[in-house]
């Protein structure tokens, strides 16, 4: 292994990794400077990171996960971060994003349609979330957000009732994903214990228009901003497979960055019958596992997480993307779709040595 210098100096560093060696032991002494750079506190360029996915080969795309995993171990430790979400209001929404199958527009075979459910079915599968080893339960609800409620919707104020007894009846962390917030909204949702919010920009701001045209991605952002204002930690990724580019893949990977979140949510498209997107191909598992590692080389402290699709996408490799970058994982069922479960990721977690739970939340201190 090539110790690198502890330097974090931009120009020394970015003629370093702007071309690929050309033979693999070349490129493994060179990911593992570049490894040492980053855990040193230097952070990539966008020219650096788009290098990275010149890598093509199944070995070499192999090199660069272990590079990446060092990142992790590194900056991140071994444990990973394990939460659950519910289905809190489904189906009908005005929204027309091309991946769901909860949209209004092009509802997918299916899908579920109900309202909002009530605060004992929303504990018991918190109570259980718990039981099958997950430290945070994640309220979610269809629809553009809260931000629309009309003035005589109580739902806000049911959620809020509904947190403050998840708080009360159980160990478990209550976060929510309802959508656009106003600043007062997000202060609302933090005195009622909400400490992390699900939020996801889900693609480049260039590519965004290709997949939703009911609202847009600075709409997205404006939430992000209002949540981290009220001072509650921003869980905001995005969805790899949808046909976009790796540049719209890197831009979401900077953006996140800049945008400081703490944790970030990949999902890996398993495309549902119905929908615009139903007919694409699933995403190649080893361009899932370059996207992860590259997103934990760009963002080496965030808590990284494995979300919808895994189990589809990546089929028996799922423990690679843990090798790769990961440190988080959703367990249990997704929104529309099922997962595996808990006692199966537990026994994968262990079997690499790895332990759920909560992980560090990052400093940003570089």
């Amino acid at each position: 292994m090539v110790q690198a210098p502890l330097s974090t100096n931009t120009d020394t560093n970015a003629k370093a990794f702007l071309s690929l060696p050309e033979t693999r032991n070349q490129l493994e002494q060179w990911l593992d400077n570049l490894a040492w750079q980053i855990i040193s506190g230097y952070r990539l360029t966008r020219e650096e990171a788009m290098t990275l996915t010149q890598i093509a080969e199944q070995e070499d795309i192999l090199l660069l996960c272990e590079a990446a995993d060092r990142v992790r171990q590194a900056c991140c430790g071994n444990i990973v971060d394990l939460c659950s979400i519910i289905n809190v209001k489904s189906g009908g929404c005005s929204e027309n994003c091309s991946f769901c199958s909860q949209s209004a527009h092009h509802p997918g075979e299916a899908s579920p349609v109900y309202g909002l459910k009530s605060t004992e079915e929303i504990l018991a599968q918190a109570k259980a979330a718990e039981a099958g080893g997950a430290k945070r339960f994640c309220l979610v609800s269809q629809g553009r957000g809260i931000k629309y409620n009309s003035p005589k919707s109580t739902e806000f104020e049911q959620i809020l009732a509904t947190v403050r007894q998840i708080i009360a009846e159980t160990n478990i962390k209550p976060c929510c994903a309802l959508g656009e917030v106003t600043p007062e909204q997000a202060q609302a949702l933090a005195e009622a214990g909400v400490t992390r919010y699900n939020h996801n920009l889900e693609a480049s701001e260039n590519f965004y228009p290709e997949i939703v045209t009911t609202h847009s991605w600075n709409d997205r952002v404006e939430t992000v901003k209002n949540l981290k204002a009220a001072g509650i930690q921003a869980c905001t990724g995005g969805i790899i497979g949808m046909g976009e580019t790796w540049a719209d893949r890197i831009d979401l990977a900077l953006a996140l960055r800049d945008l400081e979140v703490e944790s970030v949510p990949l999902n890996l498209l398993n495309p549902r019958e119905g929908t615009p997107l139903g007919d694409l191909p699933r995403l190649n598992p080893y361009d899932a596992l370059k996207a992860i590692a590259i997103f934990r080389l760009i963002l080496p402290e965030q808590i990284i997480r494995y979300a919808g699709g895994r189990e589809a996408v990546m089929g028996e490799l799922q423990a690679l993307g843990l090798k790769a970058g990961i440190n988080a994982m959703l367990i249990g069922h997704y929104l529309t779709t099922l997962g595996q479960p808990p006692e199966k990721d537990q026994a994968m977690l262990e079997s690499l040595g790895l332990q759920g739970g909560e992980a560090p939340i990052p400093t940003n201190r570089f």
